[in-house]
């Protein structure tokens, strides 16, 4: 099964609806429901990533028989050093941003810790592309 969602740029009152349809699908298919979880945060961290730092993105989920995929798409400003971006704490978000409660800079790490395998490509001035992988049974 796939799924495609647009993201805005900026557009808060929409950050979680992708996160929000892909729970409710997980829970029809029966997936486990610490499975759910983990998916789910993930998701919604890498959503509110693009919501708060791009101009518009796209999040393509793949329910695969032995694991979900989630690939996030931005074009925006780009990760300038991804390594410093992974350190929990830290963050690029604007003043506005933080103001509405988002940009404590934990959206990566717990994008992370939420998911098997993450991978994350940026280019500045182009976009960032971050793939996550979470298996439905023990590796």
């Amino acid at each position: 099964m796939e799924f495609n969602f647009n993201i805005e740029g900026g557009n808060f009152s929409r950050a979680g609806t992708a996160s929000s349809e892909i729970k409710k699908i997980l829970k029809q298919l029966n997936v486990d429901s610490n499975l759910i979880k983990r998916i789910v945060v993930a998701l919604y961290e890498a959503e509110v990533n693009v919501v708060a730092h791009a101009w518009e993105g796209n999040i393509y989920v793949y329910i695969r028989p032995d694991a979900i995929e989630v690939t996030v798409a931005d074009k925006g400003p780009g990760i300038p050093d991804i390594n410093l971006a992974m350190q929990e704490g830290y963050s690029t978000a604007s003043p506005e941003v933080r103001e509405m409660g988002f940009g404590a800079g934990m959206g990566l790490p717990n994008m992370q810790k939420n998911c098997d395998k993450l991978q994350i490509e940026s280019e500045i001035n182009i976009g960032t592309k971050v793939t996550m992988l979470t298996y439905l049974k023990p590796q």
